[in-house]
């Protein structure tokens, strides 16, 4: 009786750590799928679309706000695509994106077409790569100030062995 006790607690619990297992997959998805969406400009940069993944962020993790005057998110599961890894969530008052697992500046420059800049941002970025999004995502003008909506992927000092990719609204002077 004690055995078959025991074996029904085993199977039970077991059960429902598969399920366990199962249900951060699926609740995975979307958060990486809405993470890596909101760094690669999917939806373009807005108040609206920030506040959407703030949220998505503040529901799985408390931030780190003592680097770059941003708060970075340490997410509990790791989120991919494209051979992008991740497991950092990035807000700063311009830019909403995830940091990437290694210096990969390069390869995200290569897979999402983004082009050299010619700054380093004051010393702070050590390899560069952005893109200006096509006309038709932009905002209306006046509604967020002169600027534009860019992909960006930076490297540098300040954040050694990761790489931003980030959806950054760059104001115009």
């Amino acid at each position: 009786m004690h055995n078959a006790k025991f074996i029904h607690y085993a199977a039970f619990s077991l059960g429902v750590a598969i399920a366990a297992f199962q249900a951060e997959g699926v609740m995975a998805a979307p958060a990486n799928n809405k993470f890596f969406d909101a760094a690669l400009c999917k939806p373009p940069y807005s108040m609206t679309s920030t506040m959407e993944i703030y949220d998505a962020a503040e529901a799985l993790a408390k931030p780190n706000t003592s680097s770059l005057g941003a708060a970075i998110y340490k997410i509990p599961n790791q989120i991919g695509r494209d051979g992008f890894k991740s497991t950092e969530v990035f807000f700063s008052s311009n830019a909403v994106g995830i940091l990437v697992e290694g210096e990969r500046a390069d390869d995200l420059a290569a897979k999402y077409g983004l082009k050299p800049e010619s700054s380093d941002l004051l010393g702070t970025s050590t390899k560069g790569y952005s893109r200006e999004l096509p006309a038709d995502q932009q905002p209306e003008a006046g509604l967020a100030g002169p600027g534009k909506i860019w992909i960006v992927a930076r490297q540098g000092e300040a954040l050694p062995g990761k790489t931003l990719l980030a959806c950054e609204f760059a104001q115009e002077f």
